[in-house]
């Protein structure tokens, strides 16, 4: 006869795989029913959209079926916990909307467009903060050609906070500023996400119109707990054109639908090649359009399409993004004006439907 008792045993031999524990260490299996041979228990996830909840689901059944009876009718209800999103107010004070930048996979500048998107909208005249969550690769130090900070606390209401540093109108925090760039940070998901949430909570933004996100890539556990924890407004989902990596966008839009994040828009990077000596011509390397026509079988907006040209790299690596080009605009800054453009008319459009 199979009891309560051994099916907590077993699954106790089954790893959360970011967290590395126990499901009954971390509290995740509640309402176990055992009638006869069949068995059933509710798997509770951190969010719905858990990337791993099959390999978990999957591996209940086989410890139960390695550690008590191969032949017991395993039912596994998956669930969540919901999770309120919490009030900017009290959370950032000051900070009017929060906007995260994303992608499914690296690589396809997801930092470059945060960056250049940043400073766009400080050009329109809005006061813009920008937090590298990226953390265990910070670009935001280099792009903004910022050395190791000390980032000092200031007292506001009764509590010490950090003060981010200033840059090109752009209000910046990163954990490049607090670590050696040399070395690689071991850090494990909860790790992370409490430091990153850290950056956000416990920085004095002051009032802030826009704060862009630079996330990690990919739809893993630090970027669930971000999406989570911060007050996010909207999400910009960026991607390359080739087939590959739209795959990884679908996904993406999926990520911020299960967790009721609205979907800003797209940005599609390296859309096209410009040859500097050729202003004019455009050539397709990766693929014509794919965010496009992603945009239209999606119903999500294109936000803008940003070339593929040699100054955008060079003054991203110079600490000088390519938007602050102000006295002879150029193909590339129009391109990330406009994405700024768009995606203030997208929040405005939030606005009005809520």
């Amino acid at each position: 006869m199979i009891t309560t008792t051994q099916i907590e045993m077993a699954l106790s031999h089954v790893d959360d795989p970011d967290l590395g524990r126990s499901l009954t260490e971390l509290g995740m299996i509640e309402n176990i029913k055992v009638e006869g041979q069949k068995v059933s228990f509710d798997l509770v996830l951190t969010t719905p959209a858990c990337p791993m909840k099959k390999k978990m689901s999957d591996d209940c059944v086989a410890a139960i079926h390695e550690y008590v009876d191969r032949n017991a009718e395993v039912t596994v209800n998956l669930t969540s916990r919901e999770v309120k999103q919490p009030d900017p107010h009290e959370l950032m004070p000051g900070v009017k909307n929060v906007i995260v930048v994303a992608s499914g996979k690296g690589g396809v500048g997801k930092s470059t467009v945060a960056v250049n998107l940043a400073v766009s909208l400080a050009k329109t005249g809005a006061s813009v903060g920008l937090i590298d969550a990226d953390i265990y690769g910070p670009s935001i130090p280099i792009m903004f050609n910022i050395g190791e900070n000390d980032i000092y606390g200031e007292q506001h209401d009764g509590k010490t906070y950090m003060q981010p540093v200033e840059r090109y109108g752009v209000k910046l925090m990163s954990i490049g500023f607090m670590v050696d760039p040399d070395k690689a940070l071991a850090w494990r998901g909860p790790m992370a996400s409490g430091a990153l949430k850290q950056l956000a909570t416990d920085t004095w933004w002051g009032e802030i119109d826009y704060l862009v996100v630079d996330m990690p890539p990919g739809t893993g556990d630090v970027q669930l707990t971000l999406a989570q924890t911060l007050p996010v407004t909207g999400a910009i989902i960026v991607s390359t054109p080739q087939q590959v990596a739209l795959a990884d966008v679908v996904r993406g839009v999926q990520l911020f639908e299960t967790l009721n994040i609205p979907v800003l828009g797209f940005v599609e990077n390296m859309a096209y090649f410009t040859p500097a000596e050729l202003p004019n011509n455009k050539y397709y390397i990766f693929g014509k359009e794919g965010c496009s026509r992603l945009a239209k079988e999606t119903g999500v907006p294109l936000l803008g399409q940003i070339p593929l040209v040699q100054s955008i790299a060079e003054s991203g690596d110079n600490g000088k993004p390519v938007s602050l080009w102000s006295e002879e605009e150029t193909p590339e800054s129009k391109a990330f004006m406009e994405v700024a453009e768009r995606t203030i008319a997208e929040v405005g459009k939030l606005k009005i439907e809520n």
